[in-house]
């Protein structure tokens, strides 16, 4: 666990939000009531503290609003170092906590690629120089991202490493994949995988009449089944804990629902994108919309949806993923993959609520909890003694998605002009406020 974030202005000794809702889907609270910081930590919460504040404490009315733990985003793809003009961890960061994010995940396809101890340390110490949230780092599994020669798990793991990716590409070579597989194991660490086959996901978009229609070449979900169907096997083989980075499709869930049925350690996420968007919003070639893996078809986007509802699917991530203007403003099988989501993240998945597609308590147990527990994370959850990561939001308020307003440097969001419902009030990240909304945005 970082060290208390020290920047943001302090609060006083002592903080207590009343008049809340709290919602902790670790412990299943849903009630009226209170929470008490102090020192960073959350000293106490209930009922009893819903209008009465201890004496000299600092007091937040929440007016009846949300106050549930920090979002967790276990897949935020940045440009520090080597890509600072799409974004820094600084950028990043207030992005995160402007959307309700206390905890993001840097993933290693940088400049150099974080497939060493030393850059491991660089961002842990950019991070304590420059960032509002705490940030946690993905190391590469293969050096340089190139699939082909295992990295130093143990020495990277020691050195803070939360868990080993291979980013955005997957790992080909069944023996290397294996080998990583095995390795990880001794040292119980995490392997995230991008599953998709780059024999078969060449085109631009979701295979089927869409794409026909828009003239692009499709790629087909079997790229990503198959390669997740080996992955599966290599588990089996190994006992590797494993958890595949973003599905999309049904033929995925099914694999993965296979595996946890053989008790396998095996999860999956799946991004905000895939659970809000489908390849139809592409439209007139809109390129913010081109992603990896692309928009499926609307069963595709239902499947994704429910899973997160009865638990199939165990995390929900924004995948952002920022591109400058030159990379998207191109025909669109030219286009850059990826999108930014960090700030629309919160008020994207509830959507999922308002709609009725799921419970609050089950979409933020996908954002918290149950990402906390899979990186080994001591947040995500409304506890006495736990660290003071929270997210104040009223899930009601409208508001209309302005890409020029948005904090990270890139502007490339697929939810420009997007009317929301769900606006986050504060950020606190460790007993710190590091967002506010004033009631109105900046120019």
């Amino acid at each position: 666990m970082r060290k208390p974030i020290e920047k943001p202005k302090s609060l006083g000794t002592a903080t207590v939000f009343i008049n809340a809702r709290l919602i902790d889907p670790a412990s299943n609270r849903d009630e009226p009531g209170g929470l008490l910081v102090k020192d960073g930590m959350i000293a106490d919460l209930g009922a009893h503290l819903r209008r009465n504040a201890p004496e000299g404490a600092n007091v937040i009315d929440c007016k009846g609003n949300v106050l549930a733990p920090g979002l967790i985003d276990a897949q935020v793809f940045t440009g520090e170092p080597g890509y600072e003009h799409r974004e820094t961890l600084k950028t990043a960061s207030h992005a995160a906590a402007a959307g309700g994010v206390t905890t993001i995940v840097v993933m290693p396809d940088t400049n150099p690629v974080i497939d060493q101890v030393a850059l491991v340390d660089f961002i842990q110490r950019r991070a304590r120089d420059n960032a509002l949230v705490h940030v946690q780092t993905m190391a590469a599994m293969t050096k340089g991202l190139q699939g082909e020669e295992m990295t130093e798990i143990g020495l990277l793991k020691r050195a803070g490493a939360i868990g080993f990716s291979n980013g955005k590409s997957s790992v080909i070579n069944t023996r290397v994949m294996r080998n990583v597989l095995s390795y990880a194991k001794d040292f119980n660490a995490l392997v995230v995988h991008h599953t998709e086959d780059p024999y078969l996901s060449s085109g631009s978009m979701n295979s089927g009449e869409v794409a026909s229609r828009l003239g692009l070449p499709g790629i087909s979900k079997i790229a990503e089944t198959i390669m997740l169907e080996r992955d599966v096997r290599l588990v089996e083989m190994t006992g590797g804990r494993y958890h595949a980075a973003t599905i999309s499709c049904q033929e995925s869930l099914d694999v993965v629902k296979n595996a946890k049925a053989k008790m396998l350690p095996v999860s999956c996420g799946v991004s905000i994108n895939h659970l809000t968007l489908n390849e139809n919003d592409i439209g007139p070639y809109r390129t913010f919309f081109k992603m990896r893996p692309p928009l499926r078809k609307e069963e595709d986007r239902v499947a994704m949806v429910q899973a997160v509802a009865n638990g199939d699917i165990d995390v929900i991530v924004s995948s952002h993923d920022p591109q400058d203007a030159d990379t998207k403003r191109r025909p669109f099988a030219e286009a850059a993959d990826g999108a930014v989501g960090l700030e629309t993240l919160l008020s994207a998945a509830l959507r999922l609520v308002h709609s009725g597609d799921m419970t609050l308590s089950a979409m933020l147990k996908a954002l918290t909890i149950n990402p906390a527990r899979l990186l080994g994370l001591h947040s995500g959850r409304l506890a006495k003694g736990s660290i003071a990561d929270l997210v104040l939001f009223d899930p009601g308020e409208p508001w209309v998605v302005n890409k020029d307003l948005l904090r990270s440097r890139s502007k490339n969001t697929p939810f420009d002009e997007a009317k929301m419902q769900g606006r986050v009030l504060r950020t606190m990240v460790a007993g710190q406020t590091v967002y506010e909304y004033a009631g109105v945005e900046r120019t």
